[in-house]
């Protein structure tokens, strides 16, 4: 016989062994109760007690049954509560809807895998319909389970049922606590990458702008900006961005600490179009916000986008340089260069170098008659005045160089910057090293 055939067997006869013990137990099971049945007609008084224990220890051998059982009514009532949810969101009142909704939020935060599921049911639909209504309570629970249903395919599914049209067209009427919710939902959906969808329509930037303009909770900003800054990494927004006034918001929220970095990522997108430099280019606020900026050495990320912005700005521009000069940017610059962090050292030192080049051609060759005169002290040979020039170079070079680490070491700038350059944003120009 094979191993296989007695391994057969083996599982075979265990299986009937199985059998036999559970068919012995219900056939003794019930010889107990019949004998306790005919115990109680020729005694009822001296057997009550016997019963009871025999029940007892019934009902304790059918305990696991009685678990099983229990569990799967458990997971059968919370598919009929689904169940019954969507029907009141589909068919119930408005105040049924409205009790759907906040509990299908709750059921999609706690169950992850019941969002496909309730996508499947139209559920989307229905919410985004109930965003359109003028009631304030019915629209933020609506809002509030739109969140907790986002991901990337639900978050399609909601612009193609035109989330986008149903937003409040007067922002003065939504209390704070609903534009925060509005805003959240947005920053969800233009995280959204490769879709067909544009989130830089006139109706969303004006939302977002009035929100900007009149929230007065810090962290609604914070995801407004956010939502500014995802719609501006697509250079295919910045036209819209710009034409609806995106560049002056978020030059003026920038001018804040609290808003600085969030406003200055989504400044650092636009700089690199056409319309965005522009736009600052013609703004009254530059350069000297984004020199202010450059003095904030407790804001190291700060400095580095605003000197990149001003590279920008200043690059193959003699007219934008003449400005910043004139607002007393060489100073500022100089400083960075000293104290700030490696990234913004570079940017400055590059733009320090153009300011520097650019006076040396003001000034061009010395006029006036250049022969027939000997100044006192001056070299008589020019071998001699080129190795003076070089000695006097490293001279400077040697005393710059003990200066920064003097400065760099009394300023605690020589830890690890190598997390500060993921702030840095690619550029086009190939110009433009830093």
């Amino acid at each position: 016989m094979s191993p296989s055939q007695t391994q057969s067997m083996s599982s075979t006869s265990s299986s009937i062994w199985l059998l036999s013990s559970r068919k012995l137990k219900f056939f003794a099971r019930i010889r107990r109760f019949l004998q306790s049945e005919s115990a109680n007609k020729r005694c009822v008084s001296s057997s009550s007690d016997h019963t009871n224990k025999l029940l007892v220890k019934s009902n304790t051998d059918e305990e696991e049954d009685r678990v099983v059982i229990e569990k799967t009514e458990s997971e059968l009532d919370g598919s009929m509560a689904l169940q019954k949810w969507v029907k009141r969101l589909h068919f119930g009142s408005w105040e049924e809807r409205e009790m759907a909704a906040m509990a299908i939020g709750k059921l999609a935060k706690e169950d992850v895998k019941e969002r496909k599921l309730m996508a499947e049911l139209g559920v989307i639909n229905m919410l985004v319909s109930m965003v359109a209504t003028e009631v304030a309570g019915r629209r933020l629970a609506a809002v509030k389970a739109l969140i907790e249903l986002a991901d990337f395919t639900n978050n399609a599914l909601m612009l193609e049922a035109g989330i986008l049209s149903k937003l409040p067209k007067d922002i003065d009427v939504v209390d704070d606590q609903t534009r925060h919710e509005f805003a959240q939902l947005l920053l969800l959906l233009s995280s959204i990458s490769n879709t067909h969808f544009s989130l830089a329509k006139t109706e969303v930037i004006q939302f977002l702008i009035g929100i900007l303009e009149s929230a007065s909770g810090i962290q609604t900003k914070e995801i407004c900006l956010g939502v500014v800054c995802n719609l501006s990494a697509v250079f295919e927004n910045a036209g819209p961005l710009v034409s609806n006034g995106v560049v002056d918001t978020v030059l003026k929220l920038s001018s804040f600490k609290e808003h600085s970095e969030k406003g200055l990522a989504a400044l650092g997108h636009l700089v690199l179009t056409l319309m965005g430099k522009k736009a600052m280019e013609d703004s009254s606020m530059v350069p000297e916000s984004f020199i202010e900026i450059l003095t904030w050495e407790d804001k190291q990320k700060c400095q580095e986008l605003s000197s990149y912005i001003l590279m920008i700005l200043a690059h193959q521009s003699s007219a934008q340089r003449y400005k910043m000069s004139k607002a007393g940017i060489v100073p500022v610059l100089l400083e960075v260069s000293l104290l700030g962090s490696p990234l913004a050292q570079k940017r400055a030192m590059k733009l320090l170098q153009w300011f520097k080049d650019e006076r040396q051609a003001k000034m061009g060759p010395h006029s006036g008659p250049q022969t027939g005169r000997v100044v006192m002290g001056s070299p008589l040979h020019p071998r001699e005045a080129q190795e003076g020039k070089k000695m006097m170079k490293n001279l400077v070079k040697q005393s710059l160089h003990k200066n920064l680490e003097m400065i760099t070491r009394r300023a605690n700038a020589a830890g690890d910057s190598s997390n500060l350059k993921s702030l840095v944003l690619s550029t086009s120009s190939k110009s433009l090293p830093y």
